[in-house]
């Protein structure tokens, strides 16, 4: 299953490439965000690539089944084709494909592929989060469809990475920077002396985390389910947690509100 959703990802990823070397429209959907081709035909080729399972799949540009038909299902997609749509359009290269596998209403595999970068991060529960850096990757994706999952696993890194470095870093949004994340940069500094900042687009900012490059990712802001829960699934496997601050609990998917409450997203070692 892993594999497979690895292969969809990738596949996805190229439907993204195909449409960003064109001049595509923009659309704009009811709540302000923007909605290109990209998104529609990844969107497509995911579900399409993961119909062979027989689970429900929700992605963000797919059609939203009412909670009284989702909560039964014990087993879903959470799926964002393209996340980090407005990085799209700025052609800055900050956009990934998250694919999800949630079980229960919680996260236990996740994909994350960055399609202009090439860098792969998957994870799945028991088994571990790995990331394959771009050099090593590249040389994959035409084969991708041939690979096994022990040929990925074996070019692949296990996370986190070791690190040697004293700063913290927290990892915030490029596009959406709240009063209340610089206000709680403002109390680390407080505790922690030297605190740098890296800013960038989409999930990237988990994977940042997972990867052991950053210390904590805190969002102040609204996301969506499928924006975090093929991260969270990534964090969990690299001994790092997301925390949803209303419950004080790791969050959970599949909720009758797919708007998520504010969280952190930490390596475990890390405090607030």
């Amino acid at each position: 299953m892993l594999l497979q959703t690895i292969i969809a990802a990738v596949l996805a990823g190229k439907e993204i490439l195909d449409v960003y070397d064109t001049a595509f429209n923009v659309e704009y959907k009811e709540d302000k965000s923007p909605l290109t081709l990209a998104d529609k035909r990844a969107s497509d080729k995911i579900i399409d690539q993961l119909k062979c399972f027989g689970i429900p799949v929700l992605s963000e540009e797919g059609i939203h089944e009412l909670f009284e038909v989702r909560k039964h299902w014990k087993q879903l997609w959470i799926v964002d084709p393209l996340d980090g749509t407005k990085e799209f359009v700025k052609r800055n290269g900050e956009f990934t494909v998250n694919i999800a596998l949630v079980e229960d209403n919680a996260p236990t595999l996740g994909v994350i592929y960055s399609p202009v970068l090439q860098d792969l991060y998957f994870a799945q529960k028991g088994l571990g989060a790995f990331k394959i850096d771009r050099l090593d990757f590249a040389a994959l994706i035409p084969i991708i469809e041939s690979c096994s999952l022990d040929q990925l696993i074996s070019f692949a890194k296990k996370l986190p990475l070791v690190t040697n470095r004293k700063n913290y870093i927290v990892v915030a949004s490029r596009s959406h920077m709240s009063t209340e994340t610089h206000q709680h940069i403002e109390q680390l500094k407080l505790k922690h002396g030297n605190v740098e900042i890296v800013n960038t687009g989409s999930s990237i900012k988990l994977c940042l985390v997972a990867e052991g490059v950053a210390d904590e990712y805190p969002r102040y802001g609204p996301t969506m389910e499928w924006d975090i829960a093929a991260g969270q699934a990534i964090l969990q496997e690299a001994n790092c947690s997301v925390i949803d601050f209303e419950t004080n609990k790791s969050m959970r998917y599949n909720r009758e509100n797919l708007l998520n409450h504010w969280f952190i997203a930490k390596r475990n070692s890390a405090t607030n």
